[in-house]
């Protein structure tokens, strides 16, 4: 079946939205700017994600052209007074945190430049499969200026302070397969066959239980942010609530009745 148009309102032509069945395709939309962020752009994910229908279970995000984001569009960067530039900093926050702590998980599809904002948006994101054309750097500190779309959070979670330092003050880059090493990205796959990959993870994803996939979602990176004992208790409580509904207790009795498939290496 060919994918249809969302109907999704106040999106603006930056952003092209999608579906395919349960499974949601954003796509950013820029290309003659390499899919630099602006506000525009980047209050359309917002309405992308406040307008997803209720069946979507998964969304995959990419960009047009030969680039996923080049980042922040710096022809747009204005001067603003402090106070102007920290709600500016937070309205990007808002918008990353709401699908990163959304309704359903987002694979991005990466290929070309991921840098700056674009890293930033890409690190909200649940699985990163990256073609080998990816590369990515921050190169806000050699601009003198300074991540503003909740990276100093995500990124050092992802590669740790220090290297996250070393790129930002340095505007060292690193490629694809640097980036898989790293824990930039949780695939790489050649060049054009990124999206395939996407959608096939999207499906796996969507076949979840619902419950599962918000568990994931809300509680695992908070357990890893908070002490052991209230990590422990917080488990303990997802483990019950997901495993109580009446689609886990179908899946479970189909495994222990050997109707399930048994969960073997395939690769990757």
């Amino acid at each position: 079946m060919p994918r249809t148009k969302l109907d999704i309102p106040n999106l603006p032509a930056s952003v092209t939205a999608e579906r395919d069945g349960e499974i949601g395709f954003l796509r950013l939309s820029r290309p003659e700017k390499r899919n630099a962020l602006n506000d525009t752009l980047v209050l359309g994910i917002e309405a992308y994600f406040n307008g997803l229908p209720s069946d979507i279970r998964a969304v995959v995000l990419s960009g047009d052209g030969d680039h996923f984001s080049a980042g922040l569009d710096l022809s747009e960067l204005t001067v603003r007074g402090t106070v102007e530039s920290v709600h500016h900093s937070r309205n990007w926050h808002r918008v990353f945190d709401q699908f990163e702590f959304g309704k359903v998980p987002v694979i991005a599809v990466l290929h070309g430049a991921v840098v700056g904002g674009g890293l930033e948006l890409a690190s909200a994101c649940h699985v990163r499969v990256a073609e080998k054309s990816t590369y990515y750097a921050l190169p806000e500190g050699v601009r003198g200026i300074y991540v503003g779309g909740g990276g100093s959070v995500r990124i050092p979670r992802l590669i740790g302070a220090s290297r996250m330092m070393d790129m930002m003050l340095t505007g060292r880059t690193y490629g694809a397969e640097e980036g898989l090493a790293m824990g930039l990205s949780h695939y790489l796959v050649d060049n054009g066959t990124g999206l395939d990959k996407g959608i096939e993870l999207a499906k796996r994803v969507a076949a979840n239980t619902p419950m599962t996939n918000y568990a994931v979602m809300h509680a695992l990176p908070r357990i890893a942010d908070i002490d052991r004992p209230g990590g422990y208790m917080m488990e303990a409580l997802m483990a019950a609530i997901s495993s109580g509904s009446e689609e886990a207790q179908a899946r479970l009795k189909d495994f222990l009745e050997k109707r399930a498939p048994k969960a073997l290496h395939k690769g990757s």
